[in-house]
């Protein structure tokens, strides 16, 4: 029977992994002026190679699996925060109805 790994979250999961895709993400975007459609598949390259070389090297499937994590965790952390910001930025009144 296959075991699977154990896979633990800590600290460096949430906290310090997903702002790091996030940021170098963010530095390719302005370095080589990728297109928007390119970018969350460039996030979850970034999550993946982090993760397999440097937070799980020894277990693959780990690996693969807290790379999706990461990848996708910068992809929606960037999208929440730029909803809100686009929200925030709007006309106070874009919510209320006008009679």
């Amino acid at each position: 029977m296959f075991d699977f790994p154990l896979i633990q979250t800590n600290f460096w999961d949430g906290v310090i992994a997903v702002p790091i895709v996030m940021a170098v993400t963010q530095l390719c975007k302005m370095i080589w002026n990728i297109p928007k459609y390119y970018i969350p598949f460039l996030a979850l390259l970034i999550g993946l190679v982090i993760s397999l070389f440097f937070s799980h090297p020894n277990h693959f499937w780990a690996a693969v699996f807290m790379g999706y994590f990461y990848g996708y965790g910068a992809i929606g952390t960037y999208s929440s925060l730029k909803n809100s910001w686009k929200a925030y930025r709007q006309d106070k009144n874009f919510y209320t109805t006008k009679t």
